[in-house]
């Protein structure tokens, strides 16, 4: 198994410099991993840098997912003219607690529509029920989106082994698995794929590549 071909290596946090963006991307498209995710205002920076082969995915609403739908849209949009190839979207929680999920799912819908990119819906498993992790996958099945992803990383919990189990099973083979939040070794990688996780979103992806590469 290459484990390269399964991360999106991620360099999300906010006080990130500029060159410390380019050197990240630089070196993760030298090792070769399948992405690299960075927030919307270094999307066109990392596009620059990533080469040809290198996905640039850009992440939409994030952390919270409390951007109307309207702004996501808009950030969504912008982010493809930088550059990105891919969208990891946060659901508005809120608006999915309320049972509204009309709204959930239409904003899904117009991410998708107006922008045609590989979307990655985050649902924040943390602060779901497994009830809710099963509503919530229908609603991204219904919506068109391409992958249904466990967390931000930004919650007090991320992937667990049961949740992607759960994702994986409730998707029936209708969707993709993101795993994301504390990946931070290959052993918890390796768990991940084996429990039905079709890629990986980590901050940790160099250390996880040369642990597999010594091995």
């Amino acid at each position: 198994m290459d484990i390269r071909k399964f991360i999106d290596n991620s360099l999300l946090k906010p006080n990130a410099s500029e060159e410390e963006v380019e050197n990240f991307v630089r070196k993760s498209a030298e090792i070769g991993f399948y992405a690299v995710c960075v927030n919307p205002y270094h999307v066109r920076l990392a596009r620059g840098t990533a080469g040809k082969t290198t996905v640039v995915c850009s992440v939409v609403g994030f952390p919270l997912g409390l951007s109307t739908k309207e702004v996501k849209v808009h950030e969504g949009v912008r982010a493809l003219s930088d550059g990105a190839e891919e969208l990891d979207m946060v659901m508005n929680i809120s608006a999915f607690k309320t049972k509204n999920y009309r709204y959930v799912e239409e904003e899904i819908k117009a991410l998708k529509r107006e922008t045609g990119a590989v979307l990655k819906v985050i649902i924040e498993t943390h602060y779901l029920s497994d009830e809710e992790k099963v509503k919530a996958v229908e609603i991204c099945v219904e919506a068109g989106a391409d992958f249904v992803k466990t967390s931000t990383g930004f919650a007090p919990t991320g992937a667990r082994l049961e949740d992607v189990r759960l994702l994986k099973e409730a998707g029936k083979g209708r969707i993709k698995v993101k795993a994301s939040g504390g990946i931070r070794d290959l052993k918890t990688a390796l768990a991940m794929i084996e429990a039905g996780a079709d890629r990986l979103g980590t901050s940790s992806g160099f250390e996880i590549y040369k642990e597999a590469t010594e091995s």
